[in-house]
C-alpha cells in the first residue's frame, strides 16, 4: 500500500521517527541499523516502508535499503514472528550479519537479541535458509573472507565487545590480514573510539 515515504524529519525518538510529507506527519517505526543512519531533524529523507495491519494498530515500518525491508518481509512469513520480532531482530543485526548467521546456520548470534530464545533462533535459521541470499558482503558490496572476518568477529564479541563495535572495526580493516593481524588492529581501533 505504501512502498515508499520521502519527506523531511522533524522528530527521532528510537525506534519511531516523524516524516512530514506535504503537511502530513507519518510515524515510522524503523530499525536501530537504520535508526544510526538517519540525517539530522530538518533534513530530508526517503524510506522504504512496509505498511502493517493489526486487529488493534496500523503501523508504517521503514528501512534504510530495499534489501532490508526484503529481509523484514521474509521475517513476517514465519509463524510466530509478528512485525515487533521482525523488527527487533534487524535491530540487533544488520542484513549482512543475519545472512552469515544463516549461512553457518549460528543460532548463537540470533539468541543475543532480546526476545529470541534458541528454539526460535533455530526455527528462524532453517526457515530463512532459502528465502534469504546467504552470500556475505561487506557494507560496499564486495565479498569478505567469511572466515578471518568471522573468527575475528568472534573474538572481539567474547572480549565484550558488542555486535554493532565488532562489525565496525572489522570493516575497518583489509581483508587480506592474518586472523591474529585483524584482531590486535581491530582492538587499536577500539581502545581509539
Amino acid at each position: 500500500m505504501i512502498g515508499r515515504i520521502k519527506g523531511v524529519l522533524i522528530e527521532k525518538r528510537p525506534p519511531l521517527v516523524l516524516i512530514d510529507v506535504h503537511g502530513i506527519g507519518y510515524e515510522i517505526n524503523v530499525p536501530m541499523t537504520t535508526f544510526y543512519n538517519l540525517p539530522t531533524i530538518g533534513e530530508e529523507i526517503s524510506l522504504y516502508t512496509q505498511f502493517v495491519v493489526r486487529e488493534d494498530a496500523q503501523l508504517l515500518f521503514g528501512f534504510g535499503s530495499e534489501q532490508e525491508r526484503h529481509v523484514f518481509r521474509q521475517l513476517l512469513k514465519i509463524s510466530g514472528v509478528g512485525a515487533r520480532t521482525a523488527l527487533t531482530l534487524l535491530s540487533g543485526l544488520s542484513v549482512g550479519d543475519l545472512q552469515r548467521a544463516i549461512a553457518d546456520q549460528d543460532s548463537g548470534r540470533l539468541v543475543k537479541i532480546p526476545g529470541i530464545g534458541k528454539k526460535t533462533a533455530e526455527r528462524l535459521l532453517l526457515e530463512l535458509r532459502d528465502k534469504i541470499d546467504v552470500r556475505a558482503t561487506a557494507s560496499d558490496g564486495t565479498a569478505i573472507s567469511r572466515d578471518e572476518g568471522n573468527d575475528a568477529l568472534n573474538t572481539l564479541l567474547a572480549l565484550g565487545y558488542n555486535e554493532r563495535e565488532a562489525n565496525w572495526a572489522i570493516k575497518q580493516l583489509p581483508d587480506n590480514l592474518q586472523l591474529a593481524d585483524h584482531i590486535k588492529q581491530a582492538l587499536k581501533l577500539l581502545s581509539k573510539a
